[in-house]
């Protein structure tokens, strides 16, 4: 009876001020960081390195790096408003907005998180598909030899990509099922460490390293001088996306116990998980360059052929990985607008009517949904799929939605939350520094998305539409 008793107390001495039981420590938000930032963008970075050569390109994944950090310290202090160790808490990053700016900058926010979240599923669905081809083509070399006619289409592989996403997407709260979650982060560094690897054996097999100081020369590497300068500022959108990481970090540090303060943990947990990762990133993105030089493929893992059973796993574990990433980033925007709907027609059947599904073999358990669920969300995947189909440009998707987070979402709104809450006076040292990195981003953002669209146009005018192929 004791022991239950002193256990009780324990529970309510863990109780936080809003009543939830907090368990994280500065470990657990260092590798839910590693988890956020690390995904399908990595495998583009061999390819973004080529763009710029070895000096710039080493040089823009650093900047990237410190410019996440410097901001996700900004961010932190944040947290809990207006006082950062004793305000109160916010729970996600729109709730720090609402919380310091004014009403304007909520919408503006908002739409520039549901741009990024829409986005990143039409860039998911255009490298699940690139992933599968890879597989078949490489099994084909394989069996039939290096000089056999090899070519795949994607088409058929986004259809079925977005009617698995179709019957995901009916499932209740799928972003909040922690095996989701764990699932996705193994499949992320296992096809990170095996683009490491084959990236590292193929360098060390021709002894030097490949690649020159400006990257992709123009002529000799059969592009023109516009093409070199929209390929490297994609480039820098691809950087930009592949360290995405402020739209999750309040949310992580919600997750945090105290003491010590949140905001001092966070710190902590953002220095040693982006640390890690630039390391990372740094290392396939140079590595890749050196195996493969100027040419370096747009996804690293289609450049491999042998061993096939390897270069097999890395895309079967790009493919598992962004299936289910692809319901964690649709399932806000699903909240978002069925909540909304239901508020606009209260009485109506079509959003409230709640059907039941059995499953088979099991009692009592069953799939609830409205027909606004089972319509919408449909339609909703079947559109993101033809855009996907209409763009399958890799490289090009991924450095515009890199361009459109990146300084709204990643410097921005943290720089400004930051300068309402510490109370920065206008024209001191600290506001004009802080206002010097809004500028240069907004400029590299400016930058990014007039290269990854230029890339697009000129990409359109050789591709026939709904026809994916590698």
């Amino acid at each position: 009876m004791e022991m239950e008793k002193q256990k009780d107390r324990e529970r309510m001495d863990m109780v936080d001020d809003d009543g939830r039981i907090r368990t994280g420590t500065v470990w657990t938000a260092t590798t839910h960081a590693i988890t956020a930032v690390i995904g399908s963008g990595v495998l583009a970075l061999p390819w973004s390195v080529a763009q710029m050569g070895w000096i710039l390109g080493p040089l823009a994944l650093i900047g990237c790096a410190y410019v996440t950090y410097f901001t996700a310290v900004l961010l932190t202090d944040c947290y809990r408003t207006p006082d950062p160790v004793h305000g109160k808490r916010n729970h996600t990053y729109m709730d720090v907005v609402r919380s310091t700016l004014a009403p304007k900058d909520v919408i503006i926010c908002g739409i520039a998180q549901y741009i990024m979240l829409w986005g990143t599923m039409i860039g998911y669905t255009i490298t699940t598909a690139t992933s599968i081809m890879a597989v078949v083509r490489t099994n084909c070399y394989h069996y039939k030899g290096h000089d056999a006619k090899c070519n795949t289409s994607g088409t058929l592989y986004m259809v079925l990509f977005g009617i698995v996403e179709i019957v995901l997407s009916q499932l209740p709260n799928l972003e909040k099922i922690t095996l989701i979650s764990v699932i996705a982060a193994i499949m992320s560094f296992a096809y990170s460490f095996i683009g490491l690897a084959l990236g590292a054996t193929k360098f060390a097999s021709h002894g030097s390293p490949r690649g020159t100081i400006l990257g992709v020369h123009i002529g000799a590497d059969g592009v023109s001088a516009s093409t070199k300068v929209w390929h490297s500022l994609q480039a820098l959108g691809n950087i930009a996306f592949a360290y995405t990481y402020s739209m999750l970090l309040i949310e992580i540090q919600d997750t945090l116990k105290s003491p010590p303060p949140e905001n001092k943990t966070m710190k902590r947990a953002s220095l040693y998980g982006i640390g890690v990762t630039t390391i990372f990133y740094v290392s396939i993105g140079c590595i890749g360059y050196a195996a493969f030089g100027n040419d370096a493929p747009g996804n690293l893992l289609t450049g491999f052929y042998e061993p096939f059973w390897l270069v097999d796993l890395g895309n079967i574990a790009v493919v598992i990985h962004l299936v289910g990433a692809y319901q964690v980033y649709c399932q806000p925007i699903y909240a978002k607008y069925e909540t909304w709907l239901s508020n606009k027609w209260p009485e109506s059947p079509f959003f409230h009517k709640v059907y039941k599904l059995p499953f088979p073999f099991s009692k009592g358990k069953s799939l609830n949904f409205t027909m606004c669920k089972l319509v919408v969300r449909t339609l909703f995947v079947v559109l993101t799929t033809l855009i996907s189909l209409m763009l399958p440009f890799f490289n090009a998707v991924l450095g515009l939605l890199g361009s459109v987070a990146f300084w709204p979402l990643t410097v921005y709104y943290p720089v400004t939350m930051y300068i309402a809450q510490a109370n920065i006076k206008r024209g001191e040292t600290r506001w004009w520094g802080l206002q010097v990195l809004n500028a240069g981003a907004l400029i590299i953002s400016l930058l990014a998305a007039v290269g990854s669209v230029a890339d697009m146009a000129q990409r359109l005018k050789h591709v026939t539409m709904f026809k994916t192929e590698l």
